[in-house]
C-alpha cells in the first residue's frame, strides 16, 4: 500500500464513526402530560434520557402536548400526536391512556400514575401487559378508604365528606366503593359529586353547603381535579372544608393534606422503559410496577385558616409540614 492510500483509509475510517451517528434515525417521542408535570419535570426528563443516551437534536426529538382535562381537546391532541408519527408516547393519567389506547395502534406508550390499569382495560395484566401499553402504576382502590382515614385524622370533627370524583373513570368508582364502605363505621356521610369540568365543581359545593352543615372534600386525583386544583382549594376554603388531594403539589397550593406517591419519582421512572423500548424491548414483556415511594404532607397555614389544630400523631408521621 502507497502513502497516498494508506493516508485516505486513515481519514475514511475516522469519517465512519462520524458518519454513522450522523446517519443514525431520529426517534420521535411523544410527551403528553398535564401543565404542573411539564413544568416542573420535563428538564430532567430531558436530562436523564440524555444520561441514557438519547440526546436532544441528535438521536431523539421532543413532541410536546399539554392536556387541559376536556376530553375532546384530549382527543384532538392524541391525533396531533399520532400525527408526528412518534416511535414511543409518555403519557400521564387514565384520562389520556384511555384516549391513546383506540388510537395508537402499534405505538407503544409507557405511562406513570395511571389506577388500575387492568381493570380499565389498558393491558391484560400487571405481570405481561400484552400489547403496545405498559409503564407504572400509582394507586391501589384501598386507597379512597386511606384517603378518609387521612382527612378525618386531620380533621376530627368531620362528619360530611365530599368526594369530587370522575364517574366515568373505573378506578374512581373502585376509589368510591372503598370510601362508601369505610365511611359508616367511622360515622361519616360520604356523597359522591360526579365532575367534568370547572363549573360543575363550583356546583358540586354549592350543592353541599346548601345546607349549612360543615363538611371535608376528598378530590380524587384526576386530570378534572388537576386543573380545577386551585379552583377546588380555594372554593374549600371559603367554605371552611378541610381537604385532602393525593399530590405534594397541592398541599404547596393550600390543601390541608395530601397522601399518595412521589409523582416526580414515578414519571422520572418511566424513562428506563422508554430507553428500553427504544433500544429494541417490547411493551407486551416489560411488567407494569407499583408505585414505590408514598408521602403525607400537612399545611398547617390551612389547618390556621381553617381553625383547626392539627393533631401531633399525624404530625409526627408527616413526611413534610408547610409552615
Amino acid at each position: 500500500m502507497n502513502r497516498r492510500d494508506f493516508i485516505a483509509g486513515c481519514a475514511g475510517a475516522a469519517v465512519l464513526p462520524w458518519l454513522a451517528r450522523a446517519q443514525s434515525p431520529m426517534r420521535v417521542v411523544g410527551i403528553w402530560w398535564s401543565p404542573v408535570q411539564a413544568r416542573e419535570l420535563l428538564p430532567r426528563y430531558r436530562q436523564r434520557l440524555a444520561e441514557l443516551g438519547w440526546v436532544e437534536g441528535r438521536n431523539i426529538r421532543y413532541e410536546l402536548r399539554i392536556w387541559d382535562g376536556d376530553i375532546a381537546n384530549m382527543r384532538r391532541q392524541a391525533d396531533e400526536l399520532m400525527a408526528t408519527r412518534p416511535d414511543l408516547i409518555v403519557a400521564v393519567s387514565n384520562p389520556a391512556i384511555a384516549v391513546l389506547k383506540p388510537v395508537a395502534r402499534e405505538v407503544p406508550v409507557v405511562f406513570a400514575m395511571v389506577a388500575d390499569p387492568v381493570g380499565s382495560g389498558f393491558i391484560d395484566n400487571l405481570a405481561h401487559p400484552g400489547g403496545n401499553i405498559t409503564g407504572f402504576t400509582n394507586f391501589e382502590p384501598s386507597m379512597g378508604a386511606k384517603w378518609l382515614e387521612v382527612l378525618r385524622e386531620a380533621a376530627p370533627d368531620t362528619r360530611r365528606v365530599m368526594v369530587l370524583m370522575h364517574p366515568e373513570t373505573t378506578a374512581h368508582k373502585e376509589f368510591w366503593g372503598a370510601i362508601e364502605q369505610k365511611a359508616p363505621p367511622m360515622g361519616v356521610e360520604a356523597i359522591a359529586a360526579g365532575v367534568h369540568q370547572a363549573d360543575e365543581v363550583e356546583r358540586a359545593f354549592g350543592a353541599f353547603t346548601a345546607t349549612g352543615q360543615r363538611g371535608g372534600v376528598i378530590a380524587l386525583p384526576h386530570a378534572v381535579t388537576e386543573v380545577t386544583r386551585d379552583l377546588i382549594i380555594r372554593l374549600a376554603l371559603a367554605h371552611r372544608m378541610p381537604s385532602i388531594f393525593a399530590f405534594e403539589a397541592h398541599a404547596h397550593a393550600g390543601a390541608l393534606v395530601t397522601y399518595g406517591i412521589d409523582r416526580g419519582d414515578a414519571i422520572m421512572r418511566t424513562a428506563d422503559y422508554v430507553n428500553r423500548i427504544l433500544r429494541g424491548a417490547k411493551p407486551a414483556d416489560l411488567p407494569v410496577q407499583a408505585a414505590e415511594r408514598f408521602e403525607l404532607l400537612v399545611n398547617l397555614k390551612t389547618a390556621a385558616a381553617l381553625g383547626l389544630t392539627i393533631p401531633p400523631t399525624l404530625l409526627a408521621r408527616a413526611d413534610r409540614v408547610i409552615e
